[in-house]
C-alpha cells in the first residue's frame, strides 16, 4: 500500500495529546506517529489527511503553514456515541511541483476509496479539490460535487489552475466525469454575471447565502446527492474566524456551517469531505476550534447514516404520483427517516447519463409544489442535463 507521501503528526501535537482526558477524541483515534508509523487501516471508517499545499492560491506569497493547532483542538473534543473508527494519517507535504502534490493526494484518496474509508482532507488552497475529483476516475462513472463557498470558482479554464478556477478545470478536463456541481452559500457580488449565467446554462445548482441561512434544511437533499463535498473557509462570516482567516462580514455562522457538515456526514453518497483555505494566525484559537467542530459534526453525521433509499420492500416507503403539464412526477417518502425522493425517468433515444430510473433527493415542499402544478427546480435541472 503506497502511503509514502504521508508524514507523521508532529511530536508537539502528540505530547499535547498525552495530557488529555482518556475520554477525549485524541485518545480514541489511530494516529500516524514517528514512533509507531502508519496505523493499521483495517476496520478504519474515516481518515484525516492534511495537505500542506497552497502554491496555487492567487494570493500566495511563499508562506508555510501547518495543522498543529487544529489537531490539538480536535483531539481535545469528546466524541459522541460513535461506532465508526477514525484515523489521522498525518500530512502530505508540498511536492517538487504542485502537480506532484496533486498526484500524491489523488493516489492517497484513491487507495482510501478502494478500502471504503472516507477521507477528510484539510487544506491548503481549494484547488486541491481537483486532485480529489480526479481520484474518482477509476471508481465511479459520474461524480456529483458540492462546494460550500461564497464563489463559484469557475475562473478561466484556459489558464493554469488556481484556487479560484479549479471548477472550470473539473468541467472541461478529460475524462468528463462530472454530472452535477452545486454551490451552497454563494454571494452574488463575488461572482461575475458571466459565471452566474454559465451555472444556469449548464443546469448546475446554486443556492444563495440568504436562501440557505433562512432555511438550512435546503442543504440536506443537495448533500444527500453529493459524492465530494468541498468547503472554502471564505464562506464563513469574518466574526467567527481568526484574524488571517477574515474575508467578508457576510457568510455562514458557525452554527449553520456545522449543520451543513452534519448533513454531508449523514449522506450515504458522500465519500470524501474537504475543508480548504486555512490561514493560521497568532490568535488562531477561534479558527482551529471552528474547523474542529465542523469535522466533529461531519463525523457525527457519518455515525448517524441510515440506508433508506433502496425501496425494495413496500412497507419501507410511501409512493406519491402527481401530474404537472402532462408530466407524471413520482415521489417516494421513506417510512424509516421521513426523507423524500423524486424519480427522474430514463429517456429513450437520448445519450442518457443516467441509464436507468434515478432517484433524486428532494424535500416535502417539492411534493407540495408539484401538487400545486409547479415542477421542482432540482428535478428540472437533473432532467435537462441528459440533453447536454
Amino acid at each position: 500500500m503506497n502511503f509514502n507521501f504521508l508524514s507523521p503528526v508532529s511530536d508537539s501535537v502528540l505530547a499535547h495529546n498525552e495530557l488529555l482526558s482518556q475520554q477525549a477524541l485524541g485518545k480514541k483515534i489511530k494516529i500516524h506517529s514517528k514512533q509507531q508509523g502508519l496505523p493499521d487501516l483495517d476496520h478504519v471508517d474515516i481518515a484525516i489527511v492534511g495537505v500542506l499545499e497552497n502554491r496555487n492560491d492567487i494570493d500566495y506569497i511563499g508562506e508555510d503553514f501547518n495543522f498543529n493547532e487544529i489537531r490539538k483542538t480536535l483531539y481535545s473534543l469528546f466524541p459522541g456515541n460513535w461506532k465508526k473508527s477514525v484515523a489521522d494519517l498525518g500530512d502530505i507535504n508540498k511536492g517538487e511541483s504542485v502537480e506532484d502534490t496533486y498526484f500524491a493526494l489523488k493516489t492517497t484518496i484513491s487507495i482510501l476509496l478502494e478500502k471504503k474509508i472516507i477521507p477528510i482532507i484539510l487544506g491548503g488552497s481549494q484547488d486541491l479539490t481537483y486532485a480529489n475529483y480526479r481520484a474518482y476516475d477509476e471508481h465511479i462513472p459520474m461524480v456529483n460535487v458540492v462546494n460550500v463557498d461564497c464563489k463559484f470558482d469557475l475562473g478561466d479554464s484556459s489558464k493554469p489552475i488556481k484556487n479560484d478556477s479549479f471548477v472550470g478545470k473539473i468541467i472541461l478536463d478529460k475524462p468528463y466525469n462530472l454530472f452535477n456541481y452545486a454551490t451552497i452559500g454563494y454571494q452574488t457580488y463575488f461572482n461575475s454575471q458571466e459565471e452566474i449565467d454559465l451555472i444556469e446554462k449548464l443546469y448546475f445548482e446554486a443556492y444563495r447565502l440568504g436562501e440557505i441561512s433562512a432555511d438550512i434544511t435546503l442543504a440536506e437533499p443537495v448533500m444527500r446527492d453529493a459524492n465530494i463535498v468541498t468547503m472554502d473557509l471564505k464562506a464563513m462570516m469574518s466574526s467567527v474566524v481568526s484574524a488571517n482567516q477574515k474575508f467578508s462580514p457576510n457568510g455562514f455562522s458557525g452554527k449553520d456551517i456545522c449543520a451543513i457538515a452534519r448533513y454531508a456526514g449523514i449522506s450515504d453518497k458522500v465519500t470524501s469531505f474537504g475543508i480548504y483555505e486555512y490561514k493560521p494566525s497568532k490568535d488562531d484559537e477561534v479558527s482551529s476550534m471552528l474547523i474542529s467542530q465542523i469535522l466533529w459534526y461531519f463525523i457525527e453525521g457519518v455515525n448517524l447514516r441510515v440506508r433508506d433509499d433502496n425501496f425494495l420492500e413496500t412497507n419501507d416507503y410511501q409512493k406519491f404520483i402527481t401530474l404537472v403539464d402532462d408530466q407524471e412526477l413520482i415521489f417516494y417518502k421513506s417510512n424509516k427517516t421521513g426523507r423524500w425522493w423524486i424519480e427522474i425517468p430514463f429517456l429513450q433515444d437520448v445519450n442518457n447519463k443516467l441509464k436507468k430510473h434515478t432517484l433524486l433527493p428532494c424535500v416535502h415542499k417539492d411534493y407540495l409544489d408539484a401538487s400545486n402544478g409547479n415542477i421542482p427546480e432540482r428535478w428540472y435541472k437533473a432532467f435537462q442535463k441528459n440533453f447536454i
